[in-house]
């Protein structure tokens, strides 16, 4: 009977023992299986950490460039206002003064204001600039302006208008006379003269030359600037026998050979004697 109960207790010990091996062996498995989703979870965090702090950045990225884009369009305004004003100020300079280059910069400064995204100090930059050409636009057509209105008589035209003036002054330029003042009148012959050339160093202009070839307009202007030339040594032409016996002492004709000289010729010819002798007017020289 004694027997019995001990193989009994050590049968129920070895049972024991193998439920617990069972059951250690099912914690080990637990164990390793936690530890496993632990290291997951560890590396989902540090992931997810990252993207965190790469949304983060982004962010950051995104508000300082939204906060740039903005800063430039709030200057854009400023800026069309100057490019308003400058377009004002060329349209009343057409005429007067060589706008070409100031268009030029100011089409530069437009496109890189166009094309600028977030830059503020780019467009401020521009906006000085278009500034600064309104001004100088200005002040080049103020400077014309009080140079028509010194004029005998006033303003340098009335019908012929700041275009037509142009025009005959482009002329005047081209032939030599950049610095000799000119004036739009009726008064040349009473009327009848398209111009001519005042003793006290300025050309008149009929309001009708103005529509003028390139060709007879440059040759009346290189015309009556050889008048201004005849004046300057008046004396000593009138009294000068080559004169008398080559040009017939005739002043008129004497502007066309000097006109032809210069390149413009007329419907007048001259011969190489008279040609050559008119050529000294131009350096003051009366032989």
């Amino acid at each position: 009977m004694s027997r019995r109960i001990l193989a009994v207790t050590v049968a129920a010990a070895v049972m024991l023992s193998a439920g617990m091996l069972a059951r250690a062996e099912d914690l080990e498995q637990q164990r390793a299986s936690a530890v496993a989703q632990l290291d997951l979870l560890t590396l989902q965090y540090r992931e997810a950490g990252q993207r965190t702090d790469y949304l983060e950045g982004s962010v950051e990225r995104a508000e300082a460039d939204v906060a740039d884009r903005a800063s430039v369009l709030a200057l854009r305004p400023a800026f069309v206002a100057e490019i308003t004003a400058l377009a004002a100020a060329l349209e009343r300079a057409e005429g007067m003064v060589d706008t070409a280059a100031h268009r030029a910069a100011a089409l530069s400064a437009q496109q890189t204001v166009l094309a600028e995204k977030a830059d503020p100090d780019t467009v401020k930059a521009a906006t000085a600039t278009v500034h600064a050409l309104t001004d100088k636009v200005g002040s080049e057509v103020a400077s014309v302006q009080a140079a028509q209105s010194s004029g005998p008589g006033g303003p340098a035209w009335s019908s012929s208008g700041p275009g037509g003036y142009a025009r005959v002054r482009a002329a005047l330029d081209l032939v030599g006379g950049g610095g000799v003042g000119l004036y739009e009148s009726a008064s040349c012959a009473g009327g009848n003269a398209p111009a001519c050339a005042n003793s006290n160093g300025y050309i008149k202009y009929r309001a009708d030359i103005v529509n003028w070839s390139s060709g007879r307009l440059n040759w009346a202007m290189a015309h009556e600037l050889a008048h201004i030339y005849q004046f300057r040594v008046w004396g000593a032409l009138t009294s000068s026998a080559a004169y008398g016996s080559l040009f017939g002492a005739d002043p008129e004709f004497l502007a066309n050979c000097m006109a032809v000289v210069r390149g413009f010729p007329g419907s007048v010819g001259c011969n190489g004697d008279q040609q050559a002798w008119a050529s000294g007017i131009w350096v003051g020289a009366v032989r």
